[in-house]
């Protein structure tokens, strides 16, 4: 209610400026035919004045805060893989029966571009893998997301994520997976319904992981080539990666 009441005051405020200044000029010049023929000239140019700042302008400026959100959400993505996401990208590819047909493709990315990358990540599906859980250690992979827990509560909290529905989205998976396997009193006697049901869950998180892993490297190859440089060399689908210059 305040701050229409602000709203009216400050139209009404305008309002009577201008008519004051129309008045001014009537007063000293006389001229009323004039100022009828400036008036519509200056109410014909309105609807362009309209495009300009509030459509055009408001776009440009609009679109150069989202760019800046972004560039501010990159050091948080950055961040979660650094914490999370590499490590897991270490240990799920374990469960994955398919890691041999996948691994080639993704090894030797240093001569990628921006759209390789983009290409790449829209063309993955679930089916391009398949996780059996037996092959993994379930235990660990909980204890793991269990003691992150903190971490991911807190990048679930930054206002930045609402600009980035695919790191959100990652964010839901892996927290969901790890309140998941928090519930199971022994991972080591599942059910083979109840194993089926986590497997969807590792394997959608795993995609989503991919896929924001490969957006990321974009991101550094374009904005952070020494960055870049570091994430080749500990590329987690490279078996010869070091971190090491050799």
């Amino acid at each position: 209610m305040k701050f229409l009441t602000w709203k009216i005051q400050l139209s009404l405020a305008l309002i009577g400026a201008s008519a004051g200044l129309y008045a001014l000029n009537y007063l000293i010049f006389r001229d009323a035919n004039y100022m009828l023929r400036l008036f519509l000239a200056q109410l014909g140019f309105l609807p362009i004045s309209v495009l300009l700042v509030t459509i055009i302008l408001n776009q440009l400026l609009g679109l150069r805060a989202k760019a800046a959100k972004l560039a501010k959400l990159n050091m948080v993505i950055g961040a979660f893989f650094s914490e999370v996401g590499g490590a897991l990208l270490r240990t799920l590819p374990a469960y994955d029966q398919r890691l041999p047909d996948f691994q080639p493709r993704v090894a030797h990315i240093s001569h990628w571009t921006g759209a390789d990358f983009a290409g790449f990540s829209q063309g993955l599906a679930e089916n391009d893998f398949d996780l059996q859980l037996q092959e993994g250690d379930l235990e660990a992979l909980r204890d793991f997301l269990l003691q992150k827990r903190d971490f991911l509560l807190r990048l679930l909290e930054n206002p930045n994520l609402l600009e980035h529905d695919s790191f959100s989205n990652l964010l839901l998976a892996v927290f969901h997976l790890a309140e998941e396997l928090a519930q199971r009193t022994d991972l080591s006697r599942l059910s083979a319904a109840d194993r089926k049901h986590l497997s969807g869950d590792v394997q959608r998180g795993y995609l989503l992981l991919l896929k924001e892993w490969l957006a990321y490297m974009a991101h550094l190859q374009d904005r952070y080539p020494y960055l870049f440089s570091l994430a080749l060399r500990t590329n987690p689908f490279d078996p010869f990666a070091t971190p090491e210059i050799q």
